[in-house]
């Protein structure tokens, strides 16, 4: 067993504990409470503060180079997967034991995780994202013939008309794809489509989230513009991803159905800095949502809206400044104890059925934990910053820890 002695214990879910204390036996929590009640361990670690493992809830082992899909099109599978085995042990080492992946590699990158092959986080991935022709998910500048028959992984997986969702549906389930993940709008980094515009039928919408629910899987809808926002809600997903212009009405109608935002605030302030290596329309775009998606994740906050931390980094060599993420929401409003529930507790209502027992340090849950060298709730500089982080447990093994 592993004792764990922390001057602050955040639970996830709820209020710190002073001189709390977290018990790891095999493979799973068996204490998390006051340190003067906690067993003994055979192994006894002291801490600054230790807190479940954080959860990316939107993020994308792509292996792109550089922030630009036309290039990432053309390149070879077996480069992108091994540029990801890096990113996937940045993630893991700045203390995000699990990521959900609407679209990418991490379909595939899971089982060599599983395997042993390489070190990274519990993988929720989606496959390939659902787009209409000319949609988010549609390369734009290349022949359509050319992109129906790619060379390798698609990110997007075109799809028209309600035997064509089906079927893509059933495609990604086929691929191992433990959630679904389809464009209700257009979006930043595809070409000729506009964010605001909606993608996708409600009819379209509905088949896609009834096809995947007879399979227990939830459904994740890419969503600037608010007329996808409203329809995706209507259809019945469970998240919304971006919600750049989401608004009072489309804020209510997610409080009534219970569905999650997952902002991805960090992407857009990444890329703002990047205007030499982001081709012009997609830069041109970003700035166009770039306040408007501010007011938005204000407004979300200011109403209540579950929120689930996601950084939407996606460009190879980006990764292990996730928790910044937790920052941008602190910055939009939120406490600090509500971001980091943002990143832990929430994160496994982001996948629905397929959601294991992890983001909250609860006896008989995962042990999936993670400890900083300062109290997070006090020093915001801890997030974003990797070596802040000193110890990462996941599953109850440690893999990360001071030398």
């Amino acid at each position: 067993m592993i004792r764990i002695e922390a001057e602050t214990l955040i639970p996830g879910r709820g209020n710190a504990i002073i001189d709390g204390a977290v018990v790891i036996e095999g493979t799973t929590i068996s204490y998390a409470g006051p340190a003067s009640g906690a067993p003994p361990g055979d192994e006894k670690v002291m801490v600054s503060a230790v807190m479940p493992g954080m959860w990316d809830c939107h993020c994308h082992f792509a292996g792109i180079a550089v922030p630009d899909i036309e290039v990432d099109a053309k390149e070879p599978d077996a480069v992108k997967a091994a540029r990801s085995v890096r990113d996937l042990s940045a993630v893991l080492d700045a203390g995000f034991t699990s990521v959900r992946e609407p679209g990418g590699l991490g379909v595939y990158l899971r089982r060599a995780i599983d395997e042993g092959a390489v070190q990274g986080p519990e993988i929720y991935a989606a496959g390939s994202v659902l787009s209409t022709t000319g949609g988010h998910g549609d390369v734009h500048g290349y022949p359509l013939d050319w992109f129906l028959n790619p060379p390798g992984q698609p990110f997007g997986e075109l799809c028209d008309g309600v035997p064509e969702v089906l079927k893509g549906v059933r495609k990604q389930l086929r691929k191992g794809a433990r959630l679904i993940k389809f464009c209700a709008s257009g979006g930043v980094m595809s070409e000729v489509d506009h964010p605001i515009h909606q993608q996708f039928s409600l009819e379209e919408m509905t088949t896609i989230v009834e096809e995947a629910a007879r399979a227990d899987r939830v459904v994740a809808a890419h969503c600037h513009g608010k007329p996808g926002i409203m329809a995706a809600i209507e259809a019945g997903v469970r998240t919304i991803e971006h919600g750049s212009y989401l608004d009072e009405e489309a804020a209510d109608a997610m409080l009534e159905s219970g569905a999650i935002l997952v902002p991805t605030r960090h992407v857009i302030d990444a890329l703002l800095q990047r205007k030499d290596v982001m081709p012009p329309y997609a830069y041109e775009k970003m700035v166009m949502v770039a306040d408007q998606h501010r007011v938005a994740l204000q407004l979300a906050i200011s109403k209540g809206v579950t929120i689930a931390l996601g950084t939407d980094i996606f460009v190879s060599g980006s990764y292990g400044v996730n928790s910044v993420e937790v920052r941008h929401l602190i910055e939009a409003g939120m406490t600090p104890l509500s971001a980091i529930e943002s990143a832990t507790a929430n994160g496994p209502l982001t996948v629905g059925p397929q959601a294991p027992l992890t983001g909250q340090l609860i006896e008989g849950y995962d042990a999936d934990v993670i400890a900083f060298d300062a109290n997070p709730l006090e020093d915001s500089t801890v997030w974003g910053d990797a070596r802040r982080v000193t110890h990462v447990w996941k599953q109850g093994t440690t893999v990360k820890a001071p030398a």
